[in-house]
């Protein structure tokens, strides 16, 4: 069942995949599982060149069964969360992508009534504004996530919808890439998003949220916000210390407006929405949170945390990064100190941990 191309064919960027995990591969009980669901694609009108086109070169991938068993199941803080996707670095990166979209990105307020830094925050937030949209073939990753059967119907739903855009034409196998659990181009759209809310902004006859001009993605974006019924003139959020939403104890409240329930309805989590709405803001030429953070759970200020991964890192024990979150990378690099020193091997971050570095 698998074609020649399963070892790895290159995407749209024309980069393998550099997990040999994440390069279709032969699987028979993938083949067993494509063979009983081409006649359920054909019952649902999908004609039989691009079920053939869908699955040629594509096949199990591995490395993706392993990510979805594997997600952390933890809540990270907001003060973590702003860190990862909001930093000092991506919103002078914003910044410049806004100017370098500046007209497009006017043109698609004009039309949807989004504001341009809410449309421009979002593709900083999904793809670091389109350099991380992903190399993973999107058929093979569906089929593997709907043979694998954790969430089966949903993740079926979702090929059938990819292999419909492939009907439509906006763009071919090959190139129909994106992350592990199928979300594509530069704004993330999952298959079901896309044909719900994409547009062809350039006007040249495709849909196009995977190529290098990110001009229909980013209308797209503001198609679905509008469709979600985002309000013109309405707000997401202002920092407000008697606001009705305080995600970390001790930090900044937020008083919330109509939009923020709107910004959810792209991702369902609070982070997410105060996120975007303050990375929008910084695009916008606004400053940082009046309100801080105190120490965390470990008594430490991220001011404590980004020093405390410096001196890691110059000690030989990278943390893989300067940011104050204390993640995998930071917690493998700080056991590894630990155990340097004959101390317990715990990976936590603690005051006197940065006082012996």
């Amino acid at each position: 069942m698998v074609a020649s191309g399963c070892t790895g064919e290159p995407t749209v960027s024309g980069v393998i995949p550099a997990d040999p995990g994440l390069r279709p591969q032969a699987d028979p009980g993938w083949d067993a599982w494509v063979a009983a669901f081409r006649p359920r694609a054909a019952a649902a009108g999908i004609p039989a060149d691009v079920i053939d086109g869908a699955f040629r070169g594509a096949g199990f991938l591995p490395g993706v069964v392993e990510r979805d068993r594997n997600q952390t199941e933890f809540r990270r803080s907001f003060e973590d969360y702003l860190a990862i996707v909001a930093p000092e670095a991506k919103v002078q990166a914003g910044r410049a992508a806004f100017a370098r979209q500046r007209g497009t990105l006017a043109a698609i307020e004009a039309r949807y009534g989004v504001p341009a830094e809410i449309v421009c925050a979002i593709w900083g937030v999904e793809s670091n504004y389109g350099a991380r949209r992903g190399d993973i073939p999107t058929i093979s990753a569906l089929s593997t996530l709907a043979y694998d059967g954790r969430r089966g119907a949903f993740f079926e739903s979702q090929l059938l919808a990819a292999m419909r855009i492939l009907q439509a034409g906006d763009v071919t196998a090959g190139r129909m890439v994106g992350s592990w659990a199928g979300a594509m181009g530069h704004t993330q759209f999952i298959p079901t998003s896309y044909l719900q809310s994409a547009v062809d902004f350039t006007g040249d006859g495709r849909r196009d949220i995977w190529g290098e001009d990110p001009t229909d993605a980013l209308a797209s974006a503001a198609s679905y916000l509008a469709g979600a019924g985002w309000q013109r003139g309405g707000s997401w959020a202002v920092e407000d210390p008697a606001g009705n939403l305080t995600p970390d104890a001790g930090g900044p409240s937020f008083r919330t407006g109509p939009n923020f329930r709107v910004i959810k309805r792209y991702n369902n989590s609070d982070s997410y929405a105060l996120g975007v709405g303050y990375l929008a803001d910084r695009i916008a030429g606004g400053g940082p949170l009046r309100q801080g953070f105190g120490p965390d759970r470990y008594g430490l200020t991220i001011d404590q945390r980004q020093d405390l991964q410096r001196r890691l890192t110059a000690s030989g024990f990278d943390t893989g990064g300067t940011d104050g979150v204390i993640g995998p990378n930071s917690r493998a690099a700080i056991a590894a100190f630990q155990a340097s020193r004959g101390l317990p091997a715990t990976g936590d971050p603690s005051p006197a941990l940065l006082a012996m570095l």
